[in-house]
């Protein structure tokens, strides 16, 4: 009798909790993961350094950038203009280059890598206005590293020249930080 009274008592508990109303779920998590997600697309990109590293083509950049101490200052208030080479620039440089900067000779690296950086926010469109109003000569545009590049048009494309020469066309343009703007280019800029 006692094993039918226990049995009767067990089915009745579970028919009850079975007939309930379903408890009420637990969203808060899921509440507080929604508000980071819209509180960081309300932000807007990242500094030039975290839209850089976000991008499998500038991982060499980040790198090297990361080696030569500057990570600090690209993402610092800015704003600043930022060519940047992607992989396959810095892999067309003599084999061992990039190995000897990174490891061995970050001065020069630093001088390399800020050789790329005008201060300012320089969209293409201005970049395209400037290169018109200078004439044939090209629009000369001066680096935080003091050199001075010199951007032209040519069949259609934006091209850098470099204190050595080197030329290095402009691949993709307007890619936004908070703090200033990348333009990818094809070829790793040189100072002298």
């Amino acid at each position: 009798m006692k094993k039918l009274t226990l049995a009767l008592a067990s089915a009745a508990s579970l028919a009850i909790v079975a007939c309930a109303e379903p408890a009420e779920e637990d969203t808060t998590m899921a509440d507080e993961t929604a508000m980071t997600d819209d509180a960081m697309a309300d932000e807007g990109p990242g500094t030039i350094v975290d839209v850089a590293s976000g991008n499998g083509d500038f991982s060499t950049l980040v790198t090297a950038v990361t080696a030569a101490e500057l990570g600090e200052t690209l993402s610092g208030e800015g704003p600043f203009t930022v060519f940047a080479p992607t992989n396959a620039a810095f892999d067309a440089l003599p084999e061992g280059t990039v190995d000897t900067l990174v490891n061995e000779d970050t001065e020069t690296l630093s001088s390399i890598l800020t050789y790329h950086v005008v201060e300012g926010n320089l969209m293409a469109a201005d970049v395209m206005s400037a290169i018109e109003s200078a004439g044939e000569g090209g629009y000369e545009v001066t680096t935080v590293g003091g050199g001075t590049l010199t951007a032209t048009v040519v069949d259609g494309n934006v091209v850098l020249t470099d204190a050595t020469g080197g030329i290095a066309t402009v691949t993709d343009t307007d890619i936004a930080a908070s703090n200033g703007v990348i333009h990818v280019i094809d070829t790793v800029l040189m100072p002298q």
